[in-house]
């Protein structure tokens, strides 16, 4: 497998590399995460079985797009695809572990920017990607009540009753989501789409850096609510979003709502006490 990655980092670089240390690092919940070196270079390859290839192609037009937009530091995809029974990508090596609240503000300016930048004129993304390692339907539509209500709320919910949790009504907990957002006209922004601790860090030298995206297009406001889950961000980067790009009123009665989505979606990847976590999420908005 590696003989074949590194023919494939070669051509994609147009310089010639020969892997001369492979080093397990951690890969998140689903994949497995190496640091490879050779000829100089260093670079993070993940891998997964191979039927999951697609979900490292869209991971790679994910971070495309985001670093399209010229905001923040973006791992630059350089290669993917599928060596025997496994697939993997390969992404450049940034040097991670710095902390200080001035690149935790930075992080906040220049993800403010990016949403800002990444415009759309709908909802959804061109292709269908993964949350984690669960299916995230992206269907283009017009509004984003519609598209949050059924395609992430509903989609969720379906797939959490298949697995054996008791939750209320399906289209009852559809309609009374599409209803609280109906008022709720945001913008298309491109969003990180899976944006908790573990997806960001600081660089050694101190640029704010956004990894493993679950992209789409959608309101903001759910990048930044999902922040607010596992421990949360640094204050510095939440005044550095609003001193770019101020939060709409009402994003505190919505944050609970956008935040559902990831706590039925653990639930699903994770079982556990997720799902009265968000059977409490669910009664609080139904009530």
């Amino acid at each position: 497998m590696w003989q074949t990655i590194a023919k494939e980092i070669a051509q994609a670089t147009k310089t010639p590399f020969e892997i001369t240390n492979t080093r397990s690092v951690g890969g998140g919940c689903i994949n497995q995460g190496y640091k490879i070196s050779g000829n100089g270079c260093n670079y993070f390859v993940k891998v997964n079985q191979a039927n999951q290839a697609e979900m490292f192609s869209a991971e790679a037009l994910g971070l495309k797009q985001m670093a399209a937009t010229e905001t923040i530091t973006i791992p630059k995809p350089i290669c993917w695809g599928i060596v025997g029974n496994s697939c993997y990508i390969v992404l450049e090596w940034l040097d991670c572990g710095g902390r200080n609240n001035q690149s935790w503000r930075s992080m906040g300016q220049q993800l403010a920017q990016m949403h800002q930048q990444g415009i759309n004129d709908n909802f959804g993304w061109d292709i269908n990607n993964t949350i984690g390692s669960t299916p995230q339907i992206n269907t283009w539509m017009d509004t984003w009540a519609d598209f949050f209500a059924e395609q992430r709320i509903g989609y969720q919910l379906k797939l959490a009753k298949r697995r054996g949790g008791s939750f209320p009504d399906t289209n009852q907990v559809i309609a009374v989501v599409r209803a609280k957002l109906a008022k709720r006209k945001p913008e298309a922004s491109i969003l990180h789409g899976d944006l908790w601790s573990g997806n960001a860090d600081i660089t050694r030298d101190g640029k704010p850096v956004i990894f493993d995206p679950a992209t789409y297009f959608g309101d903001r406001e759910t990048d930044i609510a999902m922040t607010e889950l596992f421990g949360g961000f640094p204050n510095a980067f939440y005044q550095g979003y609003n001193q770019q790009w101020q939060l709409d009123p009402g994003y505190q009665q919505r944050k609970s709502l956008y935040n559902l989505y990831h706590i039925l979606n653990h639930f699903n990847l994770f079982g556990g006490g997720y799902g009265s976590q968000a059977n409490r999420m669910i009664q609080q908005i139904l009530n």
